[in-house]
């Protein structure tokens, strides 16, 4: 137990120390190239910090623990935007641009909701998971085209490059950044994993949870310092290209690897849980574009009442 206690400890210090030089250098880098933090958010750090979601998915589905592999993603997925979404706007209030919420939410949703028609025949299959990394690839393809700054911009950007540093030193930052999360999530998680099963819980409910909060936690980390910094394009870039990325991307790949088996109605109630969240954030944030401490705390109250109903 006190071992456990010290990974925890350890875990914790790293994933601050990740989370400040992940965000600080993301932020920079987005200067440097002249484009949103938003559009930083939605790629580098998204799919940085979902890197341990794809691990952790990967080799379930190597061990053929569908209900583990699938519990992670919709678990994370809820998580971002009940627990990490809330807490950032209850730190500071988010603020952001009308494109965002007729563009990247929408296209969220309605990638979550992409769950239902691949779970209704009980198997992810190869040929499926070989369409959801189309899926990605157009995805980036069409947020870097539509964000590109004009020349003028660019000039500029490269004059400000040459005062703030190289971009490659900026993305050096973002990926130790990353691998201090990384290790910090890995820590926090040995210790609270190890507790759980002491005490008897079942493994769904650790996937659902535990280690869809421990593979979360890179995004915890790294959102929480943004909302201290006042960033939060970084933030809600983040969460909802996090969300695109796990099941695009994740699945994707993990369905290549072996063909996930399970049916909807084992993950019914926990896909749409998933979906009440991913639709409630878009009247929150069209609300004068901002999601504020009021919006964060119902999140919050609704994701901690989903946490017991599961623990019950």
């Amino acid at each position: 137990m006190t071992l456990d206690i010290v990974w925890i400890v350890v875990g914790i210090v790293f994933l601050y120390f990740g989370g400040e030089l992940l965000v600080k250098c993301a932020v920079k880098l987005a200067r440097i190239w002249g484009i949103s933090p938003l559009v930083i958010g939605l790629t580098i750090v998204a799919f940085g910090t979902s890197s341990p979601e794809l691990a952790a998915t990967l080799a379930a589905s190597f061990k053929g623990a569908a209900e583990v592999a699938l519990g992670n993603v919709i678990g994370s997925n809820i998580m971002n935007l009940g627990l990490i979404l809330s807490v950032c706007a209850l730190i500071s209030p988010l603020k952001t641009e009308i494109r965002f919420i007729r563009n990247e939410v929408p296209f969220m949703i309605c990638t979550s909701f992409l769950l239902f028609p691949l779970l209704w025949d009980g198997v992810i299959s190869r040929f499926e998971g070989s369409l959801l990394i189309v899926g990605i690839c157009a995805y980036l393809f069409v947020v870097i085209l539509q964000n590109r700054p004009p020349q003028e911009e660019g000039d500029y950007a490269r004059e400000l490059a040459e005062k703030q540093g190289s971009a490659w030193l900026s993305m050096a930052g973002i990926v130790i950044g990353l691998l201090l999360l990384s290790l910090g999530a890995h820590g926090l998680v040995e210790g609270a994993v190890n507790i759980a099963r002491a005490i008897g819980v079942s493994e769904s409910v650790i996937g659902l949870t535990l280690v869809a909060f421990s593979t979360s936690l890179p995004e915890l980390a790294s959102c929480i310092i943004a909302a201290w910094k006042h960033e939060p394009d970084i933030i809600l870039g983040n969460i909802i290209g996090s969300n695109i990325f796990n099941i695009l991307a994740i699945l994707g790949v993990a369905s290549l690897v072996s063909p996930i088996s399970i049916g909807l109605l084992d993950m019914q109630r926990d896909f749409w849980v998933m979906m009440v969240f991913s639709i409630l954030i878009l009247p929150f944030l069209i609300t004068g574009l901002r999601l504020g401490r009021r919006e964060g705390g119902f999140l919050l109250v609704m994701y901690l009442g989903y946490v017991v109903y599961l623990y019950l």
